[in-house]
């Protein structure tokens, strides 16, 4: 018999229910998208009239899930950028250099003096005085190899040390190299976000590509070179020792390097090149103002850098201390007292907005390498409001001719399977909207493509039945068969649909993303709603008018 039990029923309802309730934001979406801009800034930054008024214009008790615009349909900035990890090598063996030191200076008996020697790229060179003794020298720095932290170079080591002629060199091994590369990469993506999302930008794009690049696109802002500015900055914070003041073409002591002052044109200072504290141990900075009313930073180290720099200021009272950013001494103030707590303040020439921007750098943290950008492209919003326009266009012409054929070669059934099919948009939208998912134009193509996928599993359906009545087994009968020996048919070909999807998403990245989701959710909202929701609209109208004939 042609029958539902209740349970399934109203499981199918709510399920129906969902849809329709979840996608209804995604046609009011500019008033959603206020109130959810202004309950962000009300949490962030406090009430204001203008602020409760956008909150105001989208009910609180309504969902207020959207579906978010991609490049392509809001506009935006697209760069692609190459992380010049080699840049972590040289800053790698230059931390090592007062661990070497202090390794060799009890076998100063024995291997002579120790000196640091200029340095070429990817190598510490350091020559003892007593080149015969050589193997000792090499004995000890060796112990301070350390396993590498990577899986596929089990049982290698972090450095290679030589000794050639009466200079000990220290090297990073290729197992090292390659895991500082990887962890270069992944600790640039990271902070890349962390900037992005300081900013506040809506669903930003940025993934890995390749083994030293990244995509960033970002919807909604400006230019490419805004972007640039919020991420390009390397924000490499440093607390350095002042060995003296400096001319530009000096040569600094071995150790040391001159850096030029950021507000005091023509200024040099020479400082050990060994930071006492750095960025990386930095917890929290934010804008504040100095005692003086004028723009600065305040900031706070963890438990090891507040110790670090507690105990360096008490040990230097008197002495010049250099806060280096970006390689450019911001100020070089005296230290006047011991500065327990791990906290103090940046201050400098800074106007309002570039003490807020520093900030913001200071939090997201410091990039480990410098970035080359090999790609960038502005998109207008024009452009992008051009594309929704298409976009819409081609949906609605492609649901408008769906929908009067299925009614004019079905009839009934076929205005069944039209309400079916809004409803199966509809429950594609919430889906999208729920796990907020990107719509990018092929994202729209998977939608349209959808649409026919539906149509398709409706036609089988109808098709079935037609050839059961031909058996004369009554329309209850003809139903009910048509639908069991129709979905076999339907599951095969979305089987096989599927997998395409999963397949695109796995190896494909950015649109072709976007189109796989688009196209995998909506495998699953049209066998849904072709299986269960027609099938339920059918037999409700069946119960209710109980025919002895039909024709589909």
């Amino acid at each position: 018999m042609l029958q539902i039990d209740t349970w399934k029923r109203v499981l199918i309802l709510m399920v129906v229910t969902f849809g329709v309730v979840f996608s209804a934001p995604n046609l009011f979406y500019d008033r959603v998208e206020r109130h959810k801009d202004a309950v962000i800034e009300i949490e962030r930054e406090g009430e204001t009239e203008a602020r409760l008024a956008a909150q105001s214009a989208w009910p609180d008790w309504l969902p207020a899930t959207i579906v978010n615009l991609g490049l392509d349909l809001r506009g935006g900035a697209h760069l692609l950028a190459e992380v010049e990890v080699e840049d972590v090598y040289d800053a790698r063996l230059e931390a090592m250099w007062p661990e070497v030191r202090d390794t060799l200076r009890p076998l100063r008996d024995t291997v002579g003096t120790i000196r640091l020697r200029d340095n070429t790229p990817g190598e510490l060179r350091v020559r003892i005085g007593n080149p015969d003794n050589m193997g000792a020298a090499l004995s000890a720095v060796r112990e301070l190899a350390q396993p590498v932290a990577s899986v596929a170079a089990a049982g290698a080591t972090d450095i290679d040390v030589t000794g050639e002629g009466d200079e000990l060199v220290v090297r990073l091994s290729e197992a090292e190299q390659r895991a500082t590369d990887d962890r270069t990469v992944r600790q640039a993506l990271e902070i890349i976000r962390r900037r992005i999302d300081e900013v506040g930008t809506r669903e930003p794009t940025i993934q890995r590509q390749g083994a030293d690049r990244i995509l960033i696109q970002v919807p909604g802002i400006g230019s490419a070179a805004e972007l640039k500015e919020i991420i390009g900055t390397t924000a490499q914070l440093t607390f350095q020792p002042v060995v003296g003041r400096a001319s530009e073409g000096d040569e600094p002591g071995l150790g040391n390097e001159i850096v030029p002052s950021l507000d005091e044109e023509g200024v040099f200072y020479e400082l050990e090149r060994a930071p006492v504290v750095t960025g990386e141990e930095l917890v929290d900075a934010q804008p504040a103002f100095d005692q003086n009313g004028r723009p600065a930073v305040n900031f706070r180290f963890n438990t090891s850098g507040a110790r670090s720099f507690g105990d360096y200021t008490a040990e230097n009272i008197g002495n010049p201390f250099a806060i280096v950013l970006d390689d450019e001494v911001i100020s070089a103030p005296v230290i006047q007292s011991h500065i327990p707590g791990g906290s103090g303040i940046i201050t400098g020439n800074f106007t309002v907005e570039e003490s807020t921007q520093l900030a913001v750098l200071l939090r997201a943290g410091a990039l480990p390498a410098g970035l080359i950008f090999l790609e960038e492209r502005t998109i207008g919003p024009e452009l992008g409001q051009d594309s929704i326009e298409a976009g819409k266009v081609a949906t609605m012409v492609a649901f408008a001719m769906v929908l009067v054929f299925m009614f004019a070669a079905y009839g009934l059934f076929g205005l069944f399977a039209n309400v079916a099919l809004i409803l199966n948009v509809a429950m594609l939208f919430a889906v999208l909207s729920v796990i907020g998912a990107t719509l990018t134009l092929p994202g729209i193509a998977g939608i349209v493509l959808t649409v026919g996928m539906a149509v398709d599993a409706n036609v089988l359906i109808f098709e079935r039945i037609r050839e059961e009545l031909k058996t004369a087994k009554g329309p209850a009968r003809a139903i009910e068969r048509g639908y069991e020996k129709a979905l076999s048919a339907i599951v095969d070909a979305n089987i096989t649909t599927m997998i395409t999807a999963i397949i695109l998403f796995a190896m494909g990245s950015g649109p072709v993303r976007g189109f796989a989701i688009t196209l995998g959710v909506g495998i699953v909202t049209s066998v849904f709603t072709a299986i269960y929701v027609t099938r339920l609209f059918v037999t409700m109208w069946f119960e209710r008018k109980r025919p002895k004939t039909l024709t589909v």
